[in-house]
């Protein structure tokens, strides 16, 4: 009766599922989505726990300032052994050591020596690789008649032009005697490619901390052992040892640092370390060219690791591996440590909020990087992006000789000018975030590439200018990318992430130096140029890391790095989980998913109605 009374009340009163159909319409968002909103909403919430602390402990207090200081000053040291080559295994003029004309002219000059008993090319310089057979005259005879006969060189060779003692004036690689740059620098990459995997893999299964002790023995042993080499083929092996631990102590210590960071703080501290590398190339040319020998160049870059790793035993563990790991209660040690450094105190409640991500001990390894389809395809993007910034800037490095650069120049040079380069990368990133300015400074790198074939060759004061704008280009890339790329890894995974990339980087730099050496000119410009057009159309997939938390596990990583719904900010998600935050986080998740189950309303098919709405719709 009150229907038919009052008919204007009860038509006022829509169904559920009416409503839920109207509101389908107005927000097209399948209700899916909308649901794994609310689920992400409480595992950001969960990755706040820490974050709180972080903040109680303190942003960047003497604690994390210690920390970067001695994790990234060891990269000064880097740089000397990476690019040592250029200047212990540089290209000399060699004779052929004619000492058998001192038994019977000891009174003469090396130029006089040099001009009896060396063959001449036609332009009148001497050959480095012939000399005239020995023969028993005297003097006199020998200056009067002349010498004929030529021989490859029988007595090793002479280096009267050289003021220092090197690698090839020692070991005489000179005339075919087994050495070639390209030969020497394929070595040391081979060992960044192995070192890479090795230490990612020991760094994310028995810690940061291992990884990074162990590595620097690596460098005091093979650092010291290259110094007393017998052979070129001992050079190379030790080359290859102290390039695997370089590239351990790197991914060790930037994850480490990452991890004790938060906000702008972990790139801004990634990009410093990045900077060390100007410093050490004008170190390492100040110590160079100041040397007479280059075992003592060796010797004197080796001996400060041995005081840097007396400070090793201060470095804490990171807490967030300690987390994925499932050691709660050293982290909370170690975070109390630091705190204590940061003379603050991090409330009991935080730290009993502490727990392992995810409920439980996960284990991961590399396979991952297959099995789990979002990592596998952020991994693939960025690998093909590091293959592109080792493949174009080494193509840009060797093309330097093309306009009369020597080698050590073309390292010096772009070095130093990328300092101020990297510095400018921190107030990008704040601006503009990390996608965007990273697919900036790749174009404009690769697109100085391609143009670099078209420009004559009597230009070459043009073509050096659009190969340094190139090369700081990819330089600044690289530091961003690095920061961007330690973001992103989730923890558990993050070092043997950051060693896969490398693999990718030192593979684009093999396959640049394959293709300038043995193929035809410019081909390895246009592969960069191919390799760039296939990083930006993929570089939409990759996302922002700006004001974004660390992921720790797999779980995590898929979930929170999808996208859900990407107009909705951060504040919003937070907003909601004081709505749901009340519910029981297990109980919330299984309603969700139970929720996701059901069947989205058809917006085109006729409103669903309940007996009850039938026979109230009848009266009405």
């Amino acid at each position: 009766m009150a229907g038919k009374d009052n008919p204007v009340e009860l038509q006022s009163q829509p169904s559920y599922r009416n409503l839920q159909r109207h509101e389908a319409a107005e927000h097209p968002r399948s209700w899916s989505v909308e649901l794994l909103r609310k689920l992400r909403t409480m595992e950001i919430n969960q990755y706040g726990k820490f974050a709180d602390i972080m903040e109680a402990m303190g942003k960047f207090g003497p604690f994390q300032r210690r920390l970067v200081a001695l994790a990234f000053i060891p990269h000064l040291l880097a740089v000397v052994f990476m690019y040592a080559d250029l200047f212990v295994a540089s290209e000399q003029k060699a004779y052929c050591n004619t000492s058998w004309i001192l038994a019977v002219g000891p009174n003469l000059s090396v130029a006089e020596q040099l001009n009896l008993t060396l063959p001449r090319h036609s332009n009148g310089s001497f050959m480095t690789c012939r000399m005239f057979l020995p023969v028993t005259w005297d003097l006199d005879s020998i200056i009067k008649f002349g010498l004929n006969y030529t021989q490859s060189c029988s007595r090793r060779w002479i280096y009267p032009e050289s003021k220092t003692r090197s690698v090839i004036n020692e070991f005489d690689l000179v005339c075919g005697e087994d050495f070639s740059p390209e030969a020497v620098q394929s070595m040391f990459l081979t060992g960044l490619l192995t070192g890479a995997l090795i230490f990612g893999f020991i760094s994310d299964k028995v810690g940061r901390y291992p990884s990074m002790l162990l590595s620097n023995v690596g460098i005091i042993i093979f650092g010291f052992g290259t110094a007393f080499v017998n052979s070129f083929h001992q050079y190379l092996f030790f080359r290859f040892g102290v390039s695997q631990s370089l590239v351990g102590h790197t991914i060790s210590s930037m994850a480490l640092t990452v991890e004790w960071l938060v906000g702008e703080h972990r790139a801004h501290s990634i990009i410093l370390s990045q900077s060390f590398y100007s410093l050490g190339l004008m170190f390492l040319s100040g110590l160079a060219y100041s040397l007479p020998h280059w075992r003592l160049l060796f010797l004197l870059v080796t001996a400060p690791v041995l005081f840097l790793i007396s400070f090793i035993w201060i470095f804490p563990e990171s807490p967030r591996w300690l987390l994925v790991k499932g050691k709660v209660e050293e982290a909370k040690q170690v975070l109390c440590h630091a705190a204590d450094i940061n003379k603050t105190t991090i409330p009991l409640s935080l730290l009993d909020k502490l727990q392992v991500p995810g409920k439980k001990v996960t284990n991961a390894s590399i396979l991952d990087f297959y099995s789990n389809r979002q990592l596998r395809k952020v991994t693939l993007v960025m690998g093909c992006v590091w293959f592109t910034i080792g493949h174009s800037y080494s193509t840009l490095t060797l093309k330097m000789k093309d306009v009369g650069v020597s080698p050590q120049m073309s390292e010096i040079i772009p070095g130093i000018m990328g300092m101020p380069a990297r510095l400018c990368c921190i107030f990008l990133f704040e601006q503009f975030g990390r996608k965007w300015c990273m697919a900036g400074a790749l174009f404009q790198g690769s697109f100085m590439n391609l143009l670099i074939p078209f420009i004559p060759s009597e230009l070459k004061t043009t073509m050096l200018l659009l190969i340094l704008v190139g090369q700081l280009s990819l330089a600044a890339l690289m530091s961003m990318f690095f920061a961007y790329s330690a973001e992103l890894l989730p923890t558990i995974l993050r070092t043997t992430g950051l060693g896969l990339l490398i693999l990718a980087w030192a593979s684009g730099n093999m396959v640049s130096l394959a293709l300038i050496t043995w193929s035809p000119p410019n081909i390895s410009n246009y592969i960069g140029y191919v390799s760039t057009i296939l990083s930006l159309s993929l570089f939409y997939m990759l996302p922002e890391t700006k004001n974004q938390p660390h992921t720790d596990i797999l779980e995590q990583f898929s979930s929170y790095r999808r996208g859900f719904s990407k107009d909705m900010s951060k504040e919003d998600l937070l907003a909601e989980t004081k709505l749901y935050g009340e519910l029981n986080e297990e109980v919330a998740k299984i309603t969700l998913f139970n929720a996701m189950m059901e069947p989205e309303p058809d917006l085109f098919s006729p409103p669903l109605t309940t007996k009850e709405e039938s026979s109230s719709s009848q009266e009405a």
